[in-house]
């Protein structure tokens, strides 16, 4: 957390409201966007036995704490976990313009039956820990981006969302803690290695920037300069993934974009990321997405 200086600047912010979801008791979401051109502020009384769980889409916002002393950013494609068992952590959340935020709410009770034996494997449910107040910040990888733009963008019939909502919020809980961020030092010493875990983030660039031709690993292991066994742990271990599988949800979520904003037909979307023929690029848009492009799109209207 940070200090604010800055106090009077949230009075001047317009109030509005989250996009409330009962998943189920103690499991809520709440999705806001804020498609304007004015900050809006969000705010929400929240019970000291909930776990926090904030994700920023699009844009940035700002928790402010402690009746504007403190201040912790969010910026896009990233996430927030708080969790203070000691005391009630109520929601003030100032969204800049052009921004949008998920938020998963979810109280310990339900929360430790999702994992029930499993517990332990979270590190702030850990008998040391469950009195402590926990925070932690990270990325949202491609594979919870396309659920929370699901999330986002729900536009299926009303009468089936509660159990849309449901299935993706389990979803995105179990991408977010597949992730190995929370392996200690003894588990994960690849990662003590901060030159490597540069080279590794570096590796992620490149193939992101090269998507529609991308280097082989071994092409990419010798451009970053690690040898091919340290790329593939090292780049699983940080981003929960093998490289092309990391890419191939990349790829899909950019393509789901391009589909979306209407400018560039089936093929030529397919062909951006790096697909040679439609056939292709259909199969594997229906591999992930479970339906074609085109009736995607046609779902959409």
């Amino acid at each position: 957390m940070v200090k604010n200086n800055d106090e009077s600047s949230q009075k001047n912010n317009a109030v509005s409201s989250f996009e409330e979801t009962k998943v189920d008791d103690g499991f809520l979401v709440l999705v806001y966007k804020n498609d304007g051109s004015e900050t809006q502020s969000l705010l929400k009384e929240i019970h000291s036995d909930y776990i926090q769980f904030h994700f920023c889409v699009k844009g940035s916002s700002k928790f402010v704490f402690n009746e504007g002393r403190y201040v912790l950013n969010i910026l896009e494609e990233n996430s927030l976990l708080l969790y203070n068992p000691q005391r009630d952590l109520p929601i003030n959340l100032q969204v800049s313009p052009h921004s949008w935020m998920v938020s998963v709410l979810i109280s310990i009770k339900k929360f430790h039956g999702l994992f029930s034996q499993e517990a332990d494997y979270i590190s702030f449910l850990n008998e040391d820990n469950k009195d402590k107040k926990y925070y932690k910040d990270g990325n949202i990888t491609p594979s919870m981006a396309i659920v929370l733009n699901q999330l986002i963008n729900y536009n299926l019939n009303q009468s089936i969302k509660d159990l849309y909502f449901k299935g993706k919020a389990y979803e995105l809980l179990s991408l977010y803690f597949n992730r190995s961020e929370d392996a200690n030092i003894e588990q994960c010493p690849f990662l003590v290695d901060e030159t490597n875990v540069i080279k590794i983030r570096r590796a992620k660039d490149i193939i992101i920037a090269r998507m529609a031709e991308p280097p082989s690993l071994q092409e990419l292991a010798d451009e970053i300069g690690l040898n091919l066994k340290k790329l593939k742990e090292g780049f699983k271990q940080i981003y929960g993934d093998s490289v092309f599988s990391f890419l191939f949800d990349y790829k899909m979520e950019v393509a789901r974009k391009l589909l979306e904003s209407g400018e560039n037909n089936v093929n030529e979307v397919g062909l951006k990321v790096g697909y040679s023929t439609s056939s292709h690029f259909i199969a594997a848009f229906k591999k992930k997405y479970g339906t074609t492009p085109k009736k995607y799109l046609m779902s959409l209207n």
